[in-house]
């Protein structure tokens, strides 16, 4: 029996990964770092690659583990990756890096249905993430998972193009996406168009899934990275949004017909060092258990208030160096397994 089915954001979570913060590092300075997310710095030689400090690391590394007591404590399965060396070096014909982290196994795999995919992902640092959970995705295979990785991308110089507006600085030569582009509503599935995911990402992804499911391109919505700051369906009919990106001109058409919360805004929680790796945004970073309850930040008050209004109760956590790491609940978590099967939600 698959130990891996997950159809939606929102069933009962029954197993879930989550990352470590452990080994964390900028990785070493080239044009995709540059263009996806350090244009701000002016050139290469101003990133500051090199470990995120320690207390930083020893401070998350302490709530993930509560988090995962927490997740535990309401019979949900947990799987953690091994900690790795990300100051390892290591190349392809193309080019020469070294690796960032193990934080965010949203950002790398994607489940939908009883199949779990390796994304092609966007930087160069990140092209070796999914080793961290190869036992895990063997095991999950063994057990009659559906397993599939998408072309790994070259991710020549050219592929970036830092000079461009945000949201045109990831080209369009290959397919390319982060996991955590992507938000899955049954057999609808919502794909953001950015610097994060091109227009080949979610051509490939719709061919890698086939009829059973329509992919949603989101364009114009955030040009940045990932969704799930800006989008969080929270159940069938209801769906938590960022009033700064989306509004009514280019809201999803498949969420029109649903409830909307407007997220209020957010309690800037701060961060370490010389650059955010998330805006304050990241307050809105949820990871849903179960319908009727989320895990959530506890240092947002106004958030907690109308989720409880909408029948939604917390399990509140923290992520003190969210913004620092650029991580919150959804991203360092990915879920395996959720109770529920495969339905249409229009």
């Amino acid at each position: 029996m698959s130990l891996v089915s997950a159809h939606n954001e929102w069933d009962p979570l029954e197993e879930v990964v989550i990352g470590t913060a452990v080994g964390a590092q900028i990785s070493r300075a080239d044009r995709g770092l540059f263009a996806i997310e350090y244009t701000s710095f002016g050139s290469l030689e101003n990133i500051p690659s090199g470990p995120f400090p320690r207390q930083v690391i020893e401070e998350t590394e302490a709530e993930l583990t509560e988090l995962c007591d927490a997740l535990e404590g309401l019979g949900i399965t947990v799987r953690r990756p091994a900690p790795r060396d990300h100051s390892a070096v290591f190349s392809t014909p193309d080019w020469e890096t070294d690796g960032f982290y193990d934080y965010c196994p949203r950002d790398g795999l994607l489940t939908v249905g009883q199949t779990i995919i390796e994304t092609p992902m966007v930087l160069r640092s990140r092209f070796h993430e999914p080793l961290a959970y190869r036992d895990l995705l063997l095991e999950y295979f063994e057990s009659g998972s559906r397993w599939i990785s998408a072309p790994k991308p070259r991710l020549l110089d050219d592929m970036y193009r830092p000079a461009r507006p945000a949201g045109e600085r990831l080209g369009n030569g290959e397919p390319a996406f982060d996991a955590a582009n992507v938000l899955r509503l049954g057999t609808d599935i919502l794909y953001l168009v950015s610097d994060s995911g091109n227009e080949k990402g979610w051509q490939w992804l719709q061919s890698a899934l086939g009829p059973a499911y329509t992919v949603h391109p989101c364009r114009d919505i955030y040009a940045s990275t990932h969704v799930d700051s800006t989008i969080v369906p929270l159940r069938p009919g209801l769906v938590l949004l960022n009033p700064e990106r989306v509004n009514e001109r280019n809201m999803p058409e498949v969420l029109r017909s649903w409830d909307h919360i407007w997220a209020p805004e957010m309690v800037d929680i701060g961060y370490t060092g010389p650059r955010a790796h998330a805006s304050p945004w990241i307050g809105m970073n949820l990871l849903v258990i179960r319908p009727d309850l989320v895990v959530a930040d506890a240092r947002q008050p106004e958030l907690l208030r109308s989720l409880e209004k909408r029948g939604i109760d917390v399990l509140p956590a923290k992520l003190t160096h969210s913004r620092t790491l650029g991580g919150g609940f959804h991203c360092v978590s990915l879920d395996v397994r959720r109770a529920g099967a495969l339905e249409t939600y229009r």
